[in-house]
């Protein structure tokens, strides 16, 4: 049986909780902070914008195996938090809670990811590859971040 795993990151920037929240909210710049390799796109989002019970469907492809991936917002606390949990996609489970909080000059933005691995017994045996990719894609969605939002490049980003 697979495990439940959990991944907590953590990304300072140095500007007003409300921006970095509003970067989040616009689900297009998910896109843009998506390693390319993964050839990460909406499919559809809502039109009105992301707020609680919106559904988000994408395309990417991992390990050169493209497929479908269909997310649900079940918190949205505007400023503060948001959670997005697969419906269905690649994950067994897959929990995303974002957390915003003000801090001296700036803003912490908390990552906390619980994901199972697919595939019962098989998915065990793929685990560290997959907890590896996962860390792999929140480095670089972290010095995305920066990159976008403060005008850093990739290599000076830490």
């Amino acid at each position: 049986m697979a495990t439940t795993h959990t991944l907590r990151t953590h990304t300072f920037l140095p500007l007003p909780r409300e921006e970095v929240f509003e970067f989040f909210a616009a689900a297009e710049n998910l896109e843009r902070i998506t390693p390319p390799e993964l050839s990460f796109r909406i499919t559809d989002a809502p039109k009105d914008g992301i707020k609680k019970g919106a559904r988000i469907r994408y395309r990417l492809g991992l390990f050169g195996v493209p497929f479908s991936w269909l997310t649900e917002i079940t918190t949205w606390e505007p400023g503060r938090v948001f959670v997005d949990e697969q419906l269905s996609g690649p994950y067994a489970l897959w929990h995303h809670t974002h957390t915003f909080s003000d801090v001296e000059g700036g803003t912490r933005m908390d990552d906390e990811v619980r994901w199972k691995a697919p595939l019962g017994p098989l998915g065990t045996m793929v685990e560290p590859i997959i907890k590896w990719q996962v860390g792999r894609i929140f480095a670089y969605r972290g010095k995305a971040m920066r990159e976008i939002l403060l005008g850093e490049t990739l290599d000076e980003a830490r």
